[in-house]
């Protein structure tokens, strides 16, 4: 299968659009016009910056439900991935959460994205959205009745949840590449915006060296180049933003400090 995975390049910078609370979330504030106009200009201004992708995802909707959601968020969220897909020609990725992969892969079908990421692929873990179990065959099926678009980035050992089903990391590492047939696997910190242990990235990288691996958490202008010097490349959101809160509006002066931190200017 030759999945849109190939466009990211070695070290990618991979940056966050985290929507806004959509419409029927219970922040929900902002018209969808005006979710979908946010959207584009964040992607455009990380695409200007030097990042090589971007990646779509719902973090405003929290509380979030746990591995599915209701019909109007992925109908919101069909709409802000296809803007920000006719505003940017680069590599497009979604994630719908809390862990709806299947939405996620339906979404990047119809919305001609690169990759979505999936934060439970493989095993169970306890989050502070209940119990969560992995659906590798029913996502991967799904992915292929759709056309097989959309590589799926999976998470090991996902922020804000611990393993019920594999502790090890390496083997949690394994079962997600080969078991699950993950296209690529992210390593994360224990919560969003803290960072990523090197030492997990080594356990990862050497257990599982045919798959790219990316940080999912936690990097920033002072650690993205040793960051790099370990993963295939980062996917940062909270260090871009006003203040470093998640929160926020992305801040032009630090995406610049993060890019030159990155070595692209």
């Amino acid at each position: 299968m030759d999945l849109p995975l190939a466009r990211l390049p070695d070290r990618a910078l991979i940056g966050m659009v985290h929507l806004p609370p959509l419409p029927g979330s219970a922040g929900a504030e902002m018209s969808l016009d005006r979710i979908v106009e946010r959207a584009v200009e964040e992607a455009r201004l990380l695409m200007a910056s030097g990042f090589d992708a971007v990646l779509v995802e719902n973090f405003g909707d929290a509380p979030f439900r746990a591995t599915q959601v209701e019909p109007h968020t992925i109908a919101a969220m069909a709409i802000v991935v296809h803007e920000v897909r006719r505003a940017i020609p680069d590599p497009l990725g979604v994630n719908v959460l809390r862990n709806d992969a299947a939405a996620g892969v339906a979404l990047a079908a119809v919305g001609k994205a690169d990759f979505v990421r999936v934060n439970v692929h493989v095993g169970v873990y306890a989050t502070d959205q209940g119990i969560i179990e992995g659906r590798a065959p029913e996502v991967l099926r799904y992915r292929a009745v759709l056309g097989g678009r959309g590589a799926i980035l999976a998470d090991v050992h996902v922020k804000h949840a611990e393993p019920l089903s594999c502790c090890d990391l390496a083997q949690a590492a394994e079962e997600t590449a080969y078991r699950g047939r993950a296209d690529a696997l992210i390593v994360t910190g224990p919560t969003t915006g803290r960072p990523a242990a090197i030492d997990d990235l080594r356990v990862v990288k050497r257990s599982v060296p045919d798959k790219p691996v990316y940080v999912g958490s936690g990097a920033d202008a002072a650690s993205v180049a040793a960051l790099l010097g370990v993963a295939d490349g980062v996917i940062v959101g909270s260090s871009l933003k006003r203040g470093g809160r998640t929160t926020e509006p992305l801040d032009p002066h630090r995406i610049e400090a993060f890019v030159r931190a990155a070595g692209r200017r």
